[in-house]
């Protein structure tokens, strides 16, 4: 945290109009919900005006989202994965996004900034798909400003008990993203099953 304080004490807003959508592209730097959160701690003391503060934070996360979503969208899956790995884009994480989004749909695009190593690759993966931009844009932006509002309502709702509050949301969501990878396994299990019952000469005894 004390990176995210000094930039914060030298740029203000524009840590959150330009550090949120480098977060989302998926470059090393301090990670979107903590940086929000404490936005909202900002403001609870009145360094930061909220709507302001709001307004910087879904501007940059819109930012970032789009510019993924182009990527994904006009240069496609062979040139991340050849290229992935200087942008921190590293192929299992893709492969996470990529089953997880073919479970449960457009609304991932929602629901996937609260899961860590889900949150940087959703647009990507939406754009290398061909989701329709309006679509995304719908989810995606809709997401978003529930991400926002959210992590910047913590640290502005509960002040200075806003690192207490903020650690027990984040475990909550570890919780659920360990439940959901375990979901996503036995789906995966009870697939794989399912064809090899259908291949010639496959017994039910023989999966066992």
């Amino acid at each position: 945290m004390e990176i995210v304080e000094r930039l914060f004490a030298q740029y203000g807003y524009l840590v959150l109009l330009i550090g949120l959508p480098m977060e989302l592209i998926a470059l090393p730097i301090p990670p979107g919900n903590s940086t929000l959160a404490y936005t909202g701690y900002l403001s609870y003391n009145n360094v930061l005006d909220l709507l302001p503060a709001l307004a910087a934070a879904y501007s940059g996360s819109v930012l970032g989202i789009t510019t993924t979503y182009w990527i994904g969208n006009k240069l496609g899956m062979p040139l991340i994965e050849k290229y992935g790995k200087w942008l921190f884009l590293k192929p299992k994480y893709l492969k996470k996004t990529k089953i997880t989004y073919e479970k449960y749909g457009n609304k991932m695009l929602v629901f996937g900034f609260f899961l860590p190593g889900v949150r940087q690759f959703n647009s990507y993966f939406a754009g290398i798909i061909h989701v329709p931009y309006r679509t995304f844009a719908l989810y995606a932006y809709t997401g978003s400003a529930l991400w926002v509002s959210i992590f910047i309502g913590i640290g502005y709702v509960f002040g200075n008990q806003w690192q207490l509050v903020f650690t027990w949301v984040e475990h909550f969501l570890k919780f659920i993203l360990i439940i959901l990878c375990c979901t996503i396994a036995i789906f995966l299990l009870l697939k794989w099953r399912s064809r090899l019952r259908k291949r010639p000469g496959i017994h039910e005894g023989e999966l066992k």
